[in-house]
């Protein structure tokens, strides 16, 4: 565990959700939320044991369904996403563990694309406390997340990695049906590494014998070492760019906006075809991917924050480059330049970067610190590159909307996924569990 991981642990979820159009939950849904949220302490450990234990004691509930397993820096949300749909649209029951939530924990365990309902997700994180009760935060959701698959029926999971992949909870699963890495960039590196070629060493490290292992789209030397690992772990390397099948990017039917999700979408694709999904089957599911807070458009027409909003969870360089870029191609389709940017980004981030990239976007800036552990202090951000502090991210929405030169123009929020989150609750009017970055 790092310093960071912990510096800031969330207050326990309320009984009463923060909005006010659903019912109260039920004592044993509070309890169990509360008990999960007092693990978030011991931080994000990265080790097999203690896991393959509590999955032992519980009747090994990871070998119930197949799996597809995906790691990356940045898209491996959203090709999981992708996948899901497609796999949904096959015809098989799905499973979609995902993590962290925008706005509700139960966000991250989905069945058949819908998040697991308070009973069912209290019933599983009781049975996995109680089986793990040295499990951490992440470990316990990985484990309720498998329990409540194997309860569901479900027939095809997919999983994302935390962070990394070889140490990784979600690596106790023997033989996935298939594995990907998405891209690789520099995050997390005190626990992955100071190189990308580090890096890339871990996320190929869910690589199993005999199983097939996409890869995303990568410079040669960072290939080579994921490549280097995968063939010694015996697995069946597919490197996206040299696949002839691969699908024409421009032929991708996709429900997801952002340039940068078609490199994600021909992965999600190429491992749906390995996971028996028709062609007709892999169209419809890429056309309805849902997949909230990344380059999502919110177009509100009434309310207090009425006009045009774009969230986005760029949370370091890269995803802060892939969203600059993809603003640069809406805006040659045609579509209103940004009105303004919000702003803010966990201390641990490499924040200076991602600003500096953000800044090629010429709009009015505004910045506020996101909940959930130690956030950068708006003012040192606008020390860097000139812009309004906010005190709440409720002013923050306000002063960026009045900045912007008209409704129609989108004001976009990114930076940190928890403040994309907090914003997507605002906006939208939804409950939300406090942020956890793990």
């Amino acid at each position: 565990m790092t310093k960071s991981d912990a510096a800031v642990v969330p207050a326990p979820p309320p009984s009463t959700p923060s909005g006010s159009h659903q019912q109260a939950r039920s004592p044993a849904f509070s309890k169990a939320l509360r008990d999960l949220y007092a693990r978030v302490p011991l931080g994000m450990r990265l080790g097999l044991e203690a896991m393959r234990a509590a999955c032992a004691r519980g009747g090994n509930p990871e070998l119930s369904f197949e799996v597809a397993h995906v790691a990356g820096t940045n898209g491996k949300g959203s090709t999981c996403a992708m996948i899901e749909s497609m796999v949904r649209a096959g015809g098989k029951k799905t499973g979609l563990y995902t993590s962290p939530h925008l706005c509700r924990f139960a966000e991250r365990i989905r069945i058949d694309g819908e998040p697991i309902s308070d009973a069912a997700l209290a019933d599983v994180l009781e049975r996995a406390l109680e089986l793990g009760p040295e499990l951490s935060f992440f470990e316990v959701a990985t484990l309720a997340a498998f329990l409540a698959f194997k309860d569901a029926g479900v027939e095809v999971a997919i999983l994302e990695v935390g962070i990394g992949g070889r140490l990784d909870a979600t690596n106790v699963v023997p033989k996935p049906r298939i594995t990907a890495v998405t891209r690789v960039a520099l995050d997390h590196m005190d626990r992955l590494g100071a190189t990308l070629e580090l890096i890339a060493r871990e996320k190929a490290g869910i690589a199993k014998p005999g199983v097939p292992l996409v890869l995303g789209p990568m410079v040669p030397g960072v290939r080579a070492a994921a490549l280097e690992v995968a063939l010694a772990a015996g697995a069946l390397p597919i490197v996206m760019g040299d696949d002839p099948d691969a699908v024409p990017r421009d032929a991708l039917p996709l429900g997801l906006r952002g340039a940068y999700q078609h490199d994600n979408a021909r992965i999600a694709v190429r491992v749906a075809r390995e996971l028996g999904i028709g062609e007709a089957a892999r169209r419809e599911g890429l056309a309805k991917t849902s997949w909230p807070g990344r380059f999502e458009p919110l177009d509100l027409a009434a309310g207090p924050h009425r006009g045009s909003w774009l969230l986005d969870g760029a949370h370091n360089p890269d995803g802060a480059r892939a969203l600059v870029l993809a603003l640069a191609d809406e805006a040659a389709r045609g579509a209103a330049a940004p009105g303004a940017v919000i702003f803010g980004a966990l201390a641990d981030k490499a924040w200076p970067e991602m600003l500096d990239i953000l800044a090629e976007v010429p709009c009015p800036r505004v910045y506020v610190a996101p909940k959930g552990r130690a956030a950068v202090e708006p003012g040192l951000i606008s020390a860097r590159v000139a812009g309004h502090v906010a005190g709440s991210l409720e002013d923050g929405l306000r002063a960026a909307r009045a900045a912007a030169a008209s409704p129609s123009a989108p004001v976009v929020v990114c930076g940190s996924l928890h403040l994309v989150g907090e914003a997507r609750a605002l906006l939208l009017g939804l409950d939300a569990d406090p942020p956890v970055a793990l």
